[in-house]
């Protein structure tokens, strides 16, 4: 079962900071359950395939330059976790916010993005 801090991690570097298209739906398989239900501003959907839909769009449609990097300390407690991360050129982020997580049998089951204004 992996560890909570292991699934924030692989959810904003291996999955949305994953500009590789094959390597992102290997992370998105072994990080989420298959009703993994995800929610942000724009709304919410559910299962692993929209959930990689959401991730190519952020990732591939953003400059060469942009990268997501941790912007504080991982939080975690039972089943859920939180990592507040940044976007955008190295030193230099576009935009900030939270992922909160909610695990079940060691994958992702819902994820929840929260955005700084």
């Amino acid at each position: 079962m992996a560890e909570i801090h292991d699934l924030l991690s692989a959810n904003l570097h291996q999955v949305f900071g994953n500009r590789d298209a094959a390597s992102r739906r290997v992370a998105i398989d072994a990080t989420y359950t298959e009703d993994v239900v995800f929610g942000d501003p724009d709304g919410e959907v559910s299962g692993r395939d929209a959930l990689e839909a959401k991730a190519a769009g952020l990732i591939d449609g953003a400059p060469a330059e942009f990268v997501f990097v941790e912007d504080g300390i991982a939080y975690a407690g039972g089943n859920s976790g939180a990592l507040a991360w940044a976007f955008g050129p190295s030193g230099s982020p576009v935009a900030r916010g939270i992922d909160v997580i909610t695990v079940r049998d060691g994958r992702i089951s819902a994820l929840r993005t929260l955005l700084s204004e």
